[in-house]
């Protein structure tokens, strides 16, 4: 990763740039035009970001005042360890960024982060076709070999 990326917390100052990578991410999951997420969700979720109270975190990959990436985790307990989770639930890069390191600076920031709070782990899922990103998942995490089953509502 170049020298002159930041990763830190995001901003309130960073909306208009986050949006589109935010919407980019959404988009590379089939989530737009007739799809696309309701607009009420995206400003849930901008907010949940500055709330004390939720456990909804977001980092930004910054170069010179220029967002290039974000990830987006939370925490939360489980019943098979006393220290909490760290579930990193998105993580997108825009294309001018991918493999220059970005995206493993970004998830190096979560697991940063985690260890600070005490999380005992940090874990994500990915779509099986993400066959590039995979190429760096294999690299910083391990993969257990479970299953998600889900039913949507």
């Amino acid at each position: 990763m170049p020298d002159d990326i930041t990763i830190r917390f995001v901003t309130r100052q960073d909306y208009a740039q986050w949006l589109p990578l935010w919407d980019g991410y959404n988009a590379f999951y089939g989530r737009s035009g007739p799809t696309a997420l309701a607009p009420e969700i995206t400003a849930v979720t901008w907010q949940r970001f500055f709330d004390a109270y939720e456990p909804v975190h977001a980092l930004v990959a910054d170069q010179g005042g220029r967002l290039l990436g974000l990830t987006h985790y939370l925490y939360h307990r489980s019943t098979t360890m006393i220290e909490p989770n760290c579930y990193l639930q998105d993580l997108f890069t825009n294309e001018a960024a991918r493999g220059k390191g970005v995206g493993r600076a970004l998830i190096n920031g979560v697991y940063a982060r985690a260890k600070l709070a005490g999380a005992s782990r940090v874990y994500w899922q990915t779509h099986e076709t993400n066959h590039t990103a995979m190429q760096l998942y294999d690299k910083v995490a391990e993969k257990p070999g479970f299953v998600i089953y889900r039913k949507m509502f």
